[in-house]
């Protein structure tokens, strides 16, 4: 197997999530430059966190028209594995590979800081190797992670347990305080139709080591291997 991360002008967790893969997971993995269409083969594609191309119009919204996105799109609807952190989810929104759109935290401030989330499935590629209702520890670092969609897109995500993940207390339950940045039922992860498109808030590639204050984020990771190795 093969993974594949994507590199835009204002990347900066590019290198957190190429580590993951080639010093933890010990796989195949390479760098995809934006202004380059070809995939060199990857079995899966990561779009990691950052401020691609600044983030000055919208964040993702000028990333989406990347030659490198429009191969993505095409990687997806083949049945490939994609996964978008932070920044890469809101590129994934903006391309239309997943449903919604991130906003501006409730707060309208900047948010670093470990959240707990609630594992809401494990019938995906990135959620196998966890345990429906397993709380997880994960930084988040976002400006815009406040996930939005209307009132009938959230009942088809619901009804066809594409919510991957939600913000809740250490101990499982999802509150109101438990939400960093006002996220619309507190949301924090989704999946697309296919189940092969995950978007996610926050930092797996973060808390991949326990010297990085928790491992938790690997088992997402792990699932993905453990998913392209049956393939």
């Amino acid at each position: 197997m093969k993974f594949g991360v994507l590199v835009f002008p204002g990347s900066n967790c590019d290198h957190d999530t190429y580590n993951v893969i080639a010093e933890i997971a010990h796989q195949p993995v390479t760098f995809l430059w934006h202004e380059s269409e070809d995939l060199q083969g990857v079995d899966a594609v990561l779009v990691p966190g950052g401020f691609a191309y600044g983030d000055y119009l919208r964040t993702g919204a000028i990333a989406r028209f990347s030659p490198v996105m429009q191969s993505v799109k095409r990687f997806a609807a083949g049945g490939g594995l994609v996964l978008g952190i932070c920044n890469g989810f809101q590129i994934l929104t903006e391309a239309g590979l997943l449903p919604g759109a991130l906003m501006r935290n409730a707060g309208l401030k900047y948010i670093c800081k470990q959240v707990h989330l609630r594992a809401e499935t494990t019938n995906s590629a990135f959620t196998n190797q966890l345990k429906k209702g397993e709380v997880l520890q994960i930084p988040i670092g976002h400006m815009e992670g406040n996930y939005f969609c209307e009132p009938e897109e959230l009942r088809r995500l619901e009804a066809e347990d594409r919510i991957a993940f939600r913000y809740c207390s250490p101990t499982g339950e999802i509150t109101r305080e438990a939400n960093p940045n006002g996220s619309l039922s507190n949301i924090a992860g989704i999946l697309n139709e296919r189940r092969n498109v995950l978007g996610m808030m926050p930092h797996p590639d973060r808390s991949s080591e326990r010297l990085l204050g928790s491992a938790d984020g690997w088992k997402i990771f792990a699932s993905m291997v453990e998913a392209l190795a049956v393939r």
